[in-house]
């Protein structure tokens, strides 16, 4: 889908995407401009990505939509640092071994965001591939030199650390390598803005300094800047993305598509308007319209959009069913719990069970949700929040749990 580039920074900032830039009056004109070379780095921590890094994957589509030329850039290199942004600890050390299973997950994910086929190619590239060979000393005296380190200290993705009593001198390093990237990419590639989400900013910050103070050195013209989106947050201000099982994953081995599916059919209907902005290129009058009308049917519809986007419209389609089939037929296609039959034997408390299965994340909210009126097990509303499940609650083993009208669980004993 063609994006009119002379008007893509009013799209994305009315789309939501514009948090902070370097220089807006710059990256304004960079974006609006002539077809330029972006990039957006991504660490192979994990086998797979989760929902707040195909926000900036969205954001560089835009950009290559619209002519310009996208770079994602997979850190094999800095993924051996680990990046010090929101951590209260050190990052868990990977393996090489680990690290490069990682890198090709990732890779192929990215690959259904941006397209690798086309006449504007969008360019994968590993930042390994450059820091192989690069002597330590060598690094230090051409990059080192231009940070200061009480600078760093007082950026917040170490100031955090230090208040919590330990910052390593490895972590230290990440922000230099992250900064001469951005560098590395514009001489290489001619790459002159980098966008990505707003932890990042102090990174992205010190690779326009870099080159900024290098170019200075060399007596040429300084022309990198960055651009941030906003991290991914509901309504209430907290991060998107954690479910009863944990992150929501892109990959259906971790997330099943119909949990996918089921995840952001759930949000508050206030969340509804913003994910539908942020992730489809549905016109925005028209997403009004859809808000504005049956707020049941723009969540429907928001859904299977961000589903299709990430698994492809047929398991889209499979999910939207299926969830439709749960609904009207009693969960036959209800996602599955195993349960000890041991403990049904001996007969265990209704807001245990129900929190150990997933339907609710704590026994105190599964309390409230039976005061509600919200839970149905075995075809039974539930109003005794003392009562015990075991064994008679079964039939051949197994039983449907319901909350509210649009989460179902199928649990069978084990």
């Amino acid at each position: 889908m063609k994006i009119d580039r002379s008007h893509l920074f009013e799209t994305l900032k009315e789309r939501g995407y514009v948090y902070q830039m370097s220089n807006e009056e710059n990256v304004r004109k960079i974006v609006n401009g002539q077809p330029t070379t972006v990039y957006v780095g991504i660490d192979p921590t994990a086998d797979s990505l989760h929902i707040g890094h195909f926000f900036s994957l969205m954001m560089i589509r835009y950009f290559q939509d619209a002519g310009h030329r996208p770079i994602v850039l997979i850190g094999g290199a800095t993924a051996m640092v680990g990046d010090p942004s929101g951590r209260t600890d050190m990052r868990k050390m990977q393996t090489r071994e680990q690290i490069e299973h990682n890198l090709n997950e990732v890779k192929q994910i990215v690959e259904r965001f941006v397209d690798t086929k086309g006449d504007n190619t969008a360019i994968i590239v590993n930042n390994a591939d450059w820091f192989k060979g690069y002597d330590y000393v060598d690094f230090m005296r051409d990059v080192g030199t231009y940070f200061n380190v009480n600078t760093m200290l007082s950026n917040d993705a170490y100031a955090r650390r230090l208040e919590e009593g330990g910052l390593t001198f490895l972590e230290m390093g990440y922000m230099l390598m992250q900064a001469y990237d951005f560098v590395y990419l514009n001489k290489k590639y001619g790459c002159n803005l980098q966008i990505g989400g707003s932890d990042q900013w102090g990174n992205m910050v010190a690779g326009t300094e870099l080159s900024r103070k290098m170019a200075f050195a060399d007596g040429k013209k300084h022309n990198l800047e960055c651009l941030t989106c906003p991290l991914l947050t509901n309504s209430e201000g907290q991060k998107m993305g954690k479910t009863a099982k944990g992150a929501l994953w892109v990959a259906r081995e971790k997330t099943s598509v119909y949990d996918f599916y089921q995840y952001f059919y759930n949000v508050p209907d206030k969340d509804v308007l913003m994910l539908l902005k942020l992730f489809t290129r549905i016109p925005l009058q028209e997403i009004q319209a859809l808000v504005d009308g049956d707020i049941i049917q723009a969540k429907r519809k928001m859904a299977f959009e961000i589903t299709k986007l990430v698994h492809g419209e047929e398991e889209a389609i499979q999910a939207q069913q299926m969830a439709q089939n749960l609904f009207s037929q009693g969960g036959d296609n209800a996602p599955q719990v195993e349960y000890s039959k041991e403990i049904v034997e001996n007969g265990v408390n209704i807001c245990q069970f129900l929190n150990e299965i997933g339907i609710a994340p704590s026994k105190s909210e599964a309390r409230r949700l039976i005061q509600g009126g919200a839970i149905t097990i075995g075809g039974n509303k539930i109003s005794d929040f003392n009562s015990n499940i075991d064994n008679n609650t079964f039939k051949d083993d197994s039983v449907l749990v319901k909350k509210g009208k649009k989460t179902f669980i199928k649990v069978i004993l084990k």
